[in-house]
Order: structure tokens, then sequence, then C-alpha cells
């Protein structure tokens, strides 16, 4: 019990120590550091209603596109050449630049390479473009719903027939078509009709 005793005069003494060397906070103090929270407190809501704005205006600008169109190509079509399409240019820190449209009338040619023409969605620019058989092609629709896989040679007769199969064809920086890649939500036979 004497131990108790002693421990608890030691607490004793110790709150009131402590006590003694604090001071408290005047109403003023108090009131200051109330008004510098809510006052960072709305500049953090202010700020951030800016920041959200502007990301916004910057996403539908994108969307929108404004802006003169596509970039210059590095490769110029032949001066004989009445078509108006120019092939992308990818990006500078880009590997390849692409255009979506419809693919169909595909011919093989000699030479081991495929001629199609191309319909762009965005611009209805109507082209020709060769490319070599073994151009690798990402299918899904087009190979009976499984998605795969397949060489631009192994679908010449899917792709002879009219407008039907939309795909993002990706040239390279050299105008140089690199690869399909079938756009399977966008597929659809004019008319409505796969």
């Amino acid at each position: 019990m004497a131990d108790e005793s002693g421990l608890e005069h030691h607490l004793a003494d110790l709150a009131a120590s402590g006590q003694r060397f604090a001071v408290p906070a005047t109403a003023e103090r108090i009131r200051a550091r109330g008004d510098r929270l809510r006052r960072r407190k709305q500049a953090a809501a202010a700020s951030g209603g800016v920041v959200l704005t502007a990301a916004l205006a910057v996403g539908v600008l994108s969307l929108v596109r404004l802006g003169p169109g596509p970039t210059p190509a590095a490769v110029k079509p032949a001066a004989s050449s009445t078509s108006r399409f120019v092939p992308p240019v990818p990006a500078p820190s880009e590997e390849y630049a692409g255009e979506i449209g419809y693919v169909y009338g595909a011919v093989l040619l000699e030479g081991d390479t495929v001629e199609v023409t191309v319909e762009q969605l965005r611009t209805g620019v109507v082209h020709k473009v060769t490319a070599p058989t073994h151009t690798p092609v990402e299918v899904k629709h087009l190979a009976g719903g499984k998605p795969g896989d397949m060489r631009l040679g192994e679908l010449v007769g899917r792709l002879s027939a009219g407008p039907r199969w939309v795909f993002a064809v990706d040239y390279d920086g050299e105008g140089r078509i690199q690869s399909l890649r079938e756009a399977f939500w966008l597929s659809v036979e004019r008319g409505g009709q796969r």
C-alpha cells in the first residue's frame, strides 16, 4: 500500500507541474486559427474547381478536335494521283499513326501484295492502298466472332466485297501499312445488318 500512495503522490505532482506550464489559448488565437483553416478549405475548393473545369475543357476540345485536321504525311502521294488521301504520320513519340475506315475491295496482286480500298469514317475520303500479304490483321467478327491474328493474304476473299468491315489501319513514318485492327464495335454493313 505504501508503494501505491507514493505512485499516486508522484503522479499528482507531475500533473500539477504540467498545469503550471500550460497556457490556455486565448479566444482570439482560437478564432484566428479557425479563420485560417476556413480560408485554406475555401482556397482548396476553389482551386479544385478550377482544375476540374480546365480538365473538362481540355477533354471536350480533344473530342471536338479543333484544329487543322490530320497531320501532314512524310510520304506525299504521286503527282498523278487524284486521291485526297495523305497517309498519316506518327506523332514524334509514337511508332505508328492510323486511320479508321471501311476496308473492302481486296485484290491479290503480283509480288505477294494486296490492294484494298479504304473509306475513311471521319472524312469519307476513299483511297486504295497496297500492303504485303503477310501484314498482320487482328480480327474478331471477320473470323466468326473468335478474336485472333491473321494475315492480310488470308482475308482477301472476305474483304473483296463492298464496305462492311471497319478497321484501324496503322501506318509507319514512311506511309507503309504495318497492321490492321478490326474495329469490331463499328463494323456493320451499310443498312444496319452484319
